[in-house]
């Protein structure tokens, strides 16, 4: 049985199909609305599900509905699956005979929670990995029984580490379903894991206030959050110009330089047609792409071609 939602979820139960074990169920979010109009749109998972596989497909709003974990005995799994899916009650994971497994995205102990791709990326990790753990009362604490460690490069953004991981943890969950099945693998207390004095490191569920960017930091802080919020939830400034009301500016891409200068943090400035870059503490960070609150996202120069002076422009 498979649990899951958005893309990355896909990944994994595209690999799961394709090893030829054998789904016998699929269960996902509910349709939601989305869009200007509003219109129900299926989870990604769904949509996988509906093209690819013939097996029943769940969407419970209430997964402690006694009538769900009813109907998920029926279907005598031996296994579920959960990857990137909400919180399950113990009704529903203590059914399986052989566990339910879920897969997070980082080496447990570390970075527990809900944003553990975008919080490695802020944090400035140059590894990290994925985790196949059997679910129990605590969120993120259970058993662990596989794990594969992924570098992070210092170019990669919450996006492009999230496509390696998936790939990773796909594969990582096909041997753990082989091993689980051949008795072949060992649960492993995450106390037995931890390094000792080590710190751990959470990774909470990300508001918007974790978006907004704050020039006071150092360059390196700044260009670690904007990747690490790319190309969502998307970090965030505000755009002020004199006589007029500020406006919110979303940053996908930059890079940070290194220099001293006399300029007020937060200063804009332009010495190139294609060139924007803001004054920080310890140098500047070049914005490469960016999004104007109500259009589409677009590259510094066009963004520049709609100002006669940027330099009296500040972002905060």
């Amino acid at each position: 049985m498979f649990m899951g939602t958005p893309d990355f979820a896909v990944g994994v139960l595209d690999a799961i199909h394709k090893a030829g074990v054998q789904v016998v169920g699929v269960v996902t979010a509910p349709d939601k609305p989305a869009g200007r109009g509003k219109k129900l749109r299926a989870s990604a998972v769904k949509e996988y599900t509906l093209a690819n596989l013939e097996c029943p497909l769940l969407q419970p709003e209430k997964l402690k509905a006694p009538e769900v974990a009813e109907e998920l005995r029926a279907l005598e799994a031996d296994i579920f699956i959960v990857v990137a899916f909400r919180m399950l009650p113990e009704v529903v994971w203590s059914i399986p005979s052989m566990g339910t497994i879920n897969l997070h995205a980082s080496l447990l102990p570390q970075y527990r929670g809900a944003a553990p791709i975008n919080w490695a990326v802020i944090n400035g990790e140059t590894e990290t990995g994925v985790t196949s753990f059997l679910i129990d009362k605590e969120i993120d604490t259970g058993k662990v029984l596989l794990q594969e460690k992924v570098a992070i490069s210092n170019t990669d953004s919450a996006g492009t580490l999230h496509d390696k991981l998936m790939d990773t943890g796909a594969a990582l969950i096909v041997r753990t379903i082989q091993e689980r099945i051949n008795n072949t693998i060992e649960a492993v207390a995450q106390e037995e894991l931890s390094i000792p004095e080590a710190e751990l490191k959470k990774a909470p569920k990300i508001f918007k206030d974790d978006c907004r960017i704050d020039w006071n930091k150092s360059g390196a802080e700044i260009y670690n959050l904007v990747r690490g919020m790319s190309p969502f939830p998307t970090a965030f400034t505000m755009l002020q110009q004199e006589g007029k009301e500020d406006i919110q500016v979303k940053l996908f891409e930059g890079k940070f330089e290194a220099a001293e200068h006399t300029l007020e943090i937060g200063r804009l400035v332009s010495e190139a047609k294609n060139e924007l870059k803001v004054a920080i503490k310890d140098g500047y960070y070049h914005i490469k792409s960016l999004q104007l609150a109500g259009k589409k996202r677009m590259a510094s120069g066009d963004f520049l071609r709609g100002f006669q002076d940027i330099s009296m422009c500040i972002v905060s």
